[in-house]
């Protein structure tokens, strides 16, 4: 069963910067889709960046330019490097795999852009 662990969440100043970081684990198709997804209080759950084992990346317009996706395909990690973050950004954010089967979602890491 493939497990998402999220890390590197928190609270940040307007303007700050924090890095998300997302490890997956057990048994994964080599071919597949990593990103982050995110859900303000009383929004619905929205598309932040997603990168796919080749490099490949998808970027939402709210937030091209600010932030950054990576992956270590070696260590089955996304990154999620936010920079120039607003209190727009406030939210948990959400790990995601697609590959063959269901798609698969860490438990969450909240982001809070305050001063």
């Amino acid at each position: 069963q493939v497990q998402l662990v999220e890390s590197g969440g928190g609270l940040v100043q307007p303007g700050g910067s924090l890095r998300l970081s997302c490890a997956a684990s057990g048994s994964i198709f080599r071919i597949n889709v990593m990103g982050w997804y995110r859900q303000a209080p009383g929004k619905q759950r929205e598309l932040v960046a997603t990168i796919t084992s080749g490099g490949n990346t998808n970027i939402a317009d709210s937030v091209k330019g600010r932030f950054t996706i990576s992956r270590d395909n070696a260590k089955n990690t996304v990154y999620l490097q936010m920079n120039s973050l607003k209190p727009e950004d406030t939210a948990v954010y959400y790990c995601n795999l697609q590959t063959l089967g269901p798609w698969v979602w860490g438990q969450g890491t909240q982001v809070t852009v305050s001063s």
